[in-house]
């Protein structure tokens, strides 16, 4: 009997995946090259692992059973690769999913050591929001999610990535730096720039404005923060974002920051994954995130 990685990898991403197709997009493969080693499979373990019916896949008895062993080969595999120290063996995907502060603040940081550790893996980026990176892990389309609460589903893996507090910024050219204690009608002046409808930010943002009657605040909220960043640059608005996002400009003066009595909570972010199913890079990933995080959030 010859039982190969490849066809035992095939059973279970189409297992977990329920998909034919999606299994031999996770793989890099074809379809039919998934179908084929499904069949060997089959053929050489005597059995029917699982019946195919038109759109969808469901194991049979003998397959659920042997599901969980070809998990526990798999995971003992990845074991002997990190008892050897041979890191570079591993040549698979990780499908990353990530925010926007993220990416503006310590990606390339992360890829830099990711890659350092893995250097044959490959990484496929995701950039969206929070509530859509969440149902992509869920249905499995990411492996690794680095993304701020609150959260709706349940993970078996998450590791905590700190706090990262949130700010008010403006032009200096709006001249609001210059109030000693900016009031809400000051605030409320200019557009009011921040994050898109379905986000924790968005929606304490406009619970503050909407508690001070007869102050008609315009929000303009943006699925993009970079988009966000730009407008406050050019005096389009003020903007309240994470503190770490606009560092550089707050530094160079580009930006000022405001004193404003009220902020958004500070942003919790986590790296979230399946434990239970998660090949040990995609931990591993998770744990290389929470050190370079630690350098930007709060505690």
């Amino acid at each position: 009997m010859k039982l190969s990685l490849k066809q035992l990898q095939a059973f279970l991403w189409v297992a977990d995946l329920g998909s034919f197709r999606k299994a031999a997009d996770r793989l890099n493969t074809t379809q039919p090259n998934i179908s084929s080693r499904i069949s060997l499979l089959e053929a050489q373990l005597n059995t029917s692992l699982m019946d195919r019916d038109a759109g969808s896949v469901r194991l049979t008895p003998k397959g659920l059973q042997l599901l969980d062993h070809t998990r526990k080969v798999l995971r003992a595999v990845d074991d002997l690769v990190d008892a050897s120290g041979e890191t570079d063996l591993i040549d698979g995907t990780l499908r990353l999913g990530v925010t926007e502060m993220i990416v503006h603040t310590w990606l390339s940081q992360f890829l830099k050591m990711l890659s350092d550790t893995y250097p044959k893996l490959h990484v496929e980026l995701t950039v969206d929001l929070s509530v859509n990176l969440e149902a992509e892990l869920v249905a499995r389309s990411i492996d690794l999610a680095l993304q701020n609460g609150p959260f709706n589903r349940h993970v078996t893996g998450e590791h905590a990535l700190g706090n990262y507090p949130l700010v008010w910024v403006a032009s200096r050219t709006l001249g609001l730096h210059d109030i000693d204690t900016p009031g809400v009608e000051d605030l409320a002046k200019h557009p009011i720039l921040t994050h898109a409808r379905d986000t924790q930010l968005f929606f304490e943002t406009s619970t503050h404005f909407d508690q001070h009657k007869g102050i008609n605040a315009r929000l303009v909220p943006s699925s993009n923060l970079a988009a966000c960043l730009h407008m406050t640059l050019n005096a389009m608005g003020v903007a309240t974002l994470p503190a770490a996002m606009v560092a550089s400009e707050l530094a160079k003066g580009d930006l000022v920051q405001i004193d404003y009595n009220w902020h958004p909570k500070p942003l919790e972010f986590y790296a979230r994954f399946d434990a239970a199913r998660a090949p040990l890079y995609v931990q591993d990933a998770a744990q290389i995130a929470r050190s370079i995080a630690q350098s930007f959030a709060t505690a």
